[in-house]
């Protein structure tokens, strides 16, 4: 996909929404307050959360504003979402129907604009321009870029081994075909990158680039590695049609002869800030 000929399509992710709270672990517990120290929030302020999911950096980083807004374009991630928010008591959170490229100015004004995973899939030169108009004098948009699925490789020994993402992935290639899927089409190449010269073409100047790594250890039972892929744009629930019991069923088998029961250490979670 690139941006000279984006084309939005609705089902992306439909389907994926629940699997979420299943499949994905949650961002490091040290990132609010890393957000926190390095934009110098006080508790002001609005904060908007753009292709924001199911919300799962919204409810991170609502405590640090006044009010927070999540924009997602599929009803499936925002009713996911509004009900993690009740679930957590979040009650200063709105929630829009809306595609990035439709974000109009009487949205703003915010004190900071976040994506998470979510830029890849936009109209980026025209979402940057769009959101420049929603920030305060002194507002920054921050870039928040994990691996939220599955864990960081690494040789050292956990208390169970890692799930088998290799024959996880012959399996998905063996129902879905070898190139990878997204929607109703393809991405041969993988999702978009040259994110730095967008935002800069747009007039942003990179201010700040952290990480958070919490070094955590997840324990991880085969329904959560099942909707880790299912959460996935690439392997949605709708995309395997009549043969998903098969594909699930053969999922299950592979994750049983594995152990059934699997260790993963986190990724680290990069932060950038850009100030327009």
């Amino acid at each position: 996909m690139t941006d000279g000929d984006w084309e939005w399509d609705e089902t992306l992710f439909a389907g994926t929404a629940a699997h979420y709270s299943v499949g994905r672990v949650p961002y490091p517990a040290g990132l609010a307050a890393a957000v926190r120290e390095a934009l110098g929030l006080d508790g002001t302020g609005r904060l908007l959360d753009v292709g924001c999911g199911p919300g799962s950096l919204t409810l991170v980083l609502a405590p640090l504003f006044e009010s927070t807004v999540g924009v997602d374009p599929d009803a499936g991630m925002l009713a996911e979402a509004a009900r993690r928010a009740a679930e957590a008591g979040l009650d200063r959170v709105g929630w829009r129907r809306l595609r990035a490229e439709e974000l109009s100015d009487d949205l703003g004004p915010f004190r900071v604009a976040a994506f998470a995973q979510s830029f890849h899939w936009m109209d980026r030169p025209l979402v940057a321009r769009r959101v420049r108009g929603l920030l305060d004098p002194d507002g920054c948009w921050i870039h928040v870029g994990a691996t939220t699925h599955r864990g960081a490789e690494h040789d050292e020994a956990l208390p169970h081994p890692a799930p088998p993402w290799d024959r996880i992935g012959e399996l998905v290639a063996a129902y879905l075909g070898p190139v990878r899927r997204a929607g109703q089409g393809f991405l041969p190449g993988g999702t978009a990158g040259g994110e730095e010269e967008v935002m800069r073409e747009a007039g942003y100047t990179e201010a700040a680039r952290f990480q958070v790594d919490d070094g955590r250890v997840f324990v991880r039972d085969a329904d959560s590695v099942v909707s880790a892929v299912f959460s996935l744009s690439s392997s949605a629930p709708h995309l395997f049609a009549d043969r998903l019991p098969a594909f699930e069923s053969e999922l299950r088998g592979l994750l049983a002869d594995a152990g059934g029961r699997f260790s993963e250490r986190e990724a680290p979670t990069g932060v950038v800030v850009w100030r327009p």
